[in-house]
């Protein structure tokens, strides 16, 4: 099915129009494109089982199309055909956006399916004990993965609970044993109805018994897969290398200088700026409001800690009563939120107007001039306020090594709706993990966000 979607996306409209503007061999333009487009994707392992779930963005589908503009220029070049970019670039567009929409809505399907233990594939962890139990609890914990982990095969003679249900315990990868190894992740593999082992190397794990364990496993059917240890760390900051024989990977860190930076400060500077004009009407109009609705400003203006733990004030509608900053002591029992954040769903400081400009975002626009200021990016983690950093340990004040954002990856998945530690994942994620493709998908996924109005409040 979605190999037939991408052929038809990429070679009805280019046949089309080649067929509308009266040039030569149509048929064969429309045969071409749509070869083209499905063999970048065969290519890549887009077709592969598993592979839409892993993300539904359309970045990988941009690149792809991208591409296959490459690819359709040489072969203009190598045949002598003179084609107009202008003309034939709407031809091409289809097969980008039915592509990106068939991929979002098989990520959707994906999610749902694994939200409801369906389509999942079965694991079994291999490893010493507390290695397969932190990774079963890790995986455990999510609900948007694609593996379910069903048992465990403890390496070793001893130490760390039994991983449920009743992990064997191997003998130790020396050499003596793995050929008995193999057989016995094979048999566990094999009772438990798992698709793929996943090994977490260790003190007892050799290269030799990996290698036999791989042989094993593949004639039998079943997958492998190696867990390097490695927590949050994206695919584009990890590059494949040998030496002596051996794969490794080099991890490398997260941009902060050159192209990447300049485009991210041209982007915030031009987009706060065009997004501040756009929304002139939008602000005035909220201003007013705020004015006329409750006593007090219209801007509430508060001190917030941001790149480097240099504060700064941030701009906003005011959203609660003129006194709210003297009540928050009394609320403090109410806090419905854990970590160091205080939030509640009933605040009674809060206007009447102010929940709607809550729920819409409405109240963050003016920190757009905060952004043309120097102080915040369009994209970034939350920014806190001076007592919340006063309680991060190291971890947290990590969070503060980038300036803070009007959106980031808290708000587009699910904003007060997350635990302090998931606040702080995401945050430390983002920092850790940034790219200029990453912050242009945060800002299409703030739309949404906003637009749903999920977590604000």
């Amino acid at each position: 099915m979605a190999l037939t979607v991408d052929v038809l996306g990429a070679a009805a409209p280019a046949g089309a129009l080649g067929a509308v503007e009266g040039r030569p061999h149509p048929l064969l333009t429309g045969l071409a494109v749509g070869a083209v487009w499905p063999l970048i994707a065969v290519l890549r392992k887009r077709y592969a089982a598993g592979e839409p779930g892993e993300s539904g963005t359309v970045l990988p589908v941009l690149r792809d199309w991208l591409t296959m503009l490459g690819v359709l220029a040489a072969l203009c070049v190598v045949t002598g055909t003179e084609v107009s970019a202008a003309a034939w670039l709407p031809a091409l567009l289809p097969c980008l956006a039915l592509t990106a929409v068939r991929r979002r809505l098989a990520h959707r399907r994906a999610l749902a399916l694994r939200r409801r233990a369906q389509g999942l594939r079965r694991v079994l962890v291999v490893g010493e004990a507390q290695a397969v139990e932190d990774l079963s609890a890790r995986m455990g914990a999510r609900t948007d993965g694609q593996y379910l982990v069903v048992g465990g095969c403890v390496l070793g003679d001893g130490g760390g609970e039994p991983v449920p249900p009743g992990p064997d315990r191997l003998p130790g990868g020396d050499g003596r044993a793995q050929a008995e190894d193999a057989d016995t992740v094979l048999r566990r593999a094999a009772e438990l109805g798992a698709d793929v082992v996943f090994v977490v190397p260790g003190r007892r794990t050799s290269g030799e018994g990996l290698r036999r364990l791989a042989w094993a496993l593949h004639d039998d059917g079943r997958g492998l897969v190696v867990v390097p240890g490695l927590v949050d760390v994206s695919r584009h900051r990890l590059r494949p290398a040998r030496t002596a024989g051996m794969t490794v990977l080099h991890v490398e860190p997260a941009a902060r200088r050159g192209l990447p930076m300049l485009l991210k400060r041209v982007t915030d500077g031009v987009g706060a700026l065009l997004l501040a004009v756009a929304l002139a009407p939008v602000l005035l109009g909220v201003a007013a409001a705020v004015r006329l609705s409750s006593p007090g400003p219209v801007i509430y203006r508060q001190v917030r800690v941001g790149q480097g733990r240099v504060p700064f004030r941030m701009w906003k509608f005011r959203t609660m009563v003129e006194s709210a900053d003297r009540m928050r002591p009394a609320l403090d029992a109410a806090n419905e939120h854990d970590g160091a954040m205080f939030k509640m769903r009933e605040d009674p400081r809060v206007t009447r107007l102010g929940r709607f400009l809550r729920r819409y975002s409405l109240d963050e626009l003016p920190q757009l001039f905060n952004v043309l200021a120097g102080h915040m990016s369009l994209v970034g983690p939350r920014p806190p306020l001076p007592e919340e950093v006063e309680r991060y340990d190291e971890t947290e004040l990590r969070r503060l090594s980038v300036k803070p954002g009007i959106t980031g990856l808290w708000q587009v998945s699910g904003r007060s709706d997350l635990s302090w530690d998931e606040t702080v994942a995401l945050d430390l994620s983002y920092v850790d993990n940034w790219s200029y493709a990453g912050d242009v998908e945060v800002l299409v996924r703030t739309v949404r966000a906003v637009v749903s109005a999920r977590g604000a409040y």
